[in-house]
């Protein structure tokens, strides 16, 4: 590894979450100037996955907003807790968070919803003890045991029927063909989870969406130390030179705006590449047009891994990940309401207290559709007199029971009317259609980091013998962490960053509730409820 000093540049393919942190740590922790990082973007927006736009006049729309809590994400809050707001330099974003989640805690009073519009007692999980055997043995085998396996592989029919398996896949995007590898490593970080999944009080939100919330204030300060941000770039190969197990990234392919060039990478300079991407090739859909699911990787980021790949064996299978669409993708949706009705009716049915962003699930939806209501402003300079729910549909292919047509054949009004039907408010379907613009998000990667997998099929942060470059992003191996997450962007930037200039800082461990007496009895106690 060397040493930091001064005189390195950093170049970061990818400007995501998991590139600002590096970034930030790079100045922060590693004394790098931040004019000497170039931050290389092929779209317009840095953010990655942690979006937020539109207008009142137009519309909002969020692809999704990421779920963040106390215990287990240490490396983001060692991140926030650096990074001031944008309103105010004395308050960090991390405290920003703090106090808002202190003001208006979650606590969700109508989890899941059943076909008949009745809300379900999600506090009786509906574990058998045959479930529960099945799920200690997920947790007790290692995962080299564990493989390729799916989770239906592990659980009998029973348990993908129960509440507890409606609540934990629909609070983090799983479905039943998903990596039992990945739903272990859930399982162990978030058991503490177990006896609130019902209220998601352990859930903590911020003030704005997570772009304005997060992004605005990180790419401000980053630009404030003098980071220089390169969008309309896209970096399509890298050159490797390897010497007695040393290796190193040579050279940079870039093409901006049509043009190739390259990046020569002296002695001190590192390389930061953002393998894949979750959002890669999202589309969108409005009132009267549906969204297309795009096959055709038209975005860069899973073909310069597949490019990279070819280059090592230990630079991962792409394939593995981007190899099943039908799998992996999943459709949101933003409805920007300009009347107060919808908003009022599902307060009034849930018992949720405004605001308060709690997830409800119609878990014998064909397309099990869940919705959050966050609290407004959701987006900066949004008016008081308009308003947001954002929500998502696991089953994408089904016929809708009220519209007769699969999700991703539907407009934007047409899961409005689906949404409307299994709120059973369709008295006021006329007043809400006609005061609400829809817009639908079409993400066919979403949950591919969940493929099944085995533990070659992801890169390790910092391959054997790398001395100037590093992998970030989803697609990284970290052990014991789980995917899906902004935590494991920031994890994988901190190992990258620290790592490669030698700081002998300490990276916070990876939580496991299990090391917890008292945690892992909570969660026993509520299983066995």
């Amino acid at each position: 590894m060397i040493d930091s000093g001064r005189q390195t540049k950093a170049y970061l393919v990818g400007g995501g979450i998991a590139a600002l942190a590096a970034a930030a740590f790079l100045i922060r922790d590693g004394d790098v100037p931040g004019e000497n990082i170039h931050i290389l973007e092929q779209l317009p927006l840095a953010g990655g996955s942690l979006d937020g736009a539109g207008s009142p006049d137009q519309a909002y729309v969020t692809r999704g907003g990421r779920m963040l809590e106390d215990e287990a994400y240490t490396c983001l809050w060692n991140l926030l807790e650096t990074i001031p707001t944008l309103d105010d330099p004395k308050v960090s974003v991390r405290q920003e968070i703090v106090d808002f989640n202190r003001a208006w805690p979650t606590d969700a009073k109508a989890r899941l919803i059943d076909r008949d519009h009745r809300i379900v007692d999600a506090a009786r999980l509906g574990l058998t003890a045959h479930d529960r055997i099945e799920l200690t043995r997920l947790l007790v085998l290692p995962e080299a045991v564990i493989g390729a396996r799916r989770i239906d592989e592990f659980f009998s029919e029973h348990f993908f029927t129960t509440n507890f398996w409606a609540m934990w896949r629909t609070t983090f995007a799983f479905q039943n063909w998903h990596s039992a590898i990945e739903l272990k490593r859930y399982l162990l970080r978030f058991l503490q989870e177990f006896p609130r999944i019902h209220t998601l009080a352990g859930v903590r939100r911020t003030r704005l969406n997570q772009y304005d919330s997060i992004v605005r204030p990180l790419t401000a300060w980053l630009l404030e130390h003098g980071v220089r941000f390169e969008h309309c770039v896209t970096v399509t190969d890298v050159d490797f030179t390897e010497h007695d197990g040393i290796r190193r990234a040579e050279r940079l392919h870039l093409d901006r705006e049509g043009q190739h060039e390259e990046v020569e990478l002296a002695d001190l300079d590192l390389a930061f590449i953002t393998l894949g991407s979750m959002t890669a090739d999202t589309s969108y859909g409005d009132d009267h047009i549906a969204p297309e699911l795009v096959r055709d990787k038209r975005d860069g980021s899973w073909t310069l891994w597949e490019t990279l790949a070819r280059k090592a064996p230990d630079f991962g299978r792409p394939a593995v990940f981007n190899g099943s669409i039908p799998e992996a993708a999943w459709e949101s949706f933003t409805l920007t309401m300009r009347s107060p009705a919808l908003l009022k009716r599902i307060e009034e049915f849930s018992g949720n207290a405004p605001g308060t962003g709690a997830l409800m699930t119609f878990k014998d939806s064909p397309w099990l559709l869940s919705i959050v209501v966050p609290r407004p402003p959701h987006f900066d300079g949004q008016p008081d007199d308009v308003f947001t729910l954002w929500g998502y549909g696991l089953f994408t292919d089904t016929p809708g029971e009220h519209t007769g047509k699969a999700m991703a054949e539907c407009t934007g009004q047409e899961i409005l009317t689906e949404l409307l039907g299994q709120l059973g408010f369709e008295d006021i379907a006329e007043e809400v259609s006609a005061t609400t613009t829809v817009t639908t998000v079409m993400m066919p990667y979403i949950t591919s980091q969940f493929a099944p997998r085995t533990v070659h099929d992801r890169p390790r942060v910092i391959p054997h013998g790398a001395r100037n470059f590093a992998f970030l992003g989803q697609y990284v191996e970290i052990p014991d962490d789980v995917v899906f997450t902004v935590e494991y962007s920031v994890r994988g930037a901190m190992h990258a960053v620290y790592q490669l200039l030698g700081l002998k800082l300490p990276v916070p461990q990876v939580h496991h509730a299990l090391s917890e007496p008292a945690t892992a009895l909570r969660a026993l106690r509520t299983a066995f409820a």
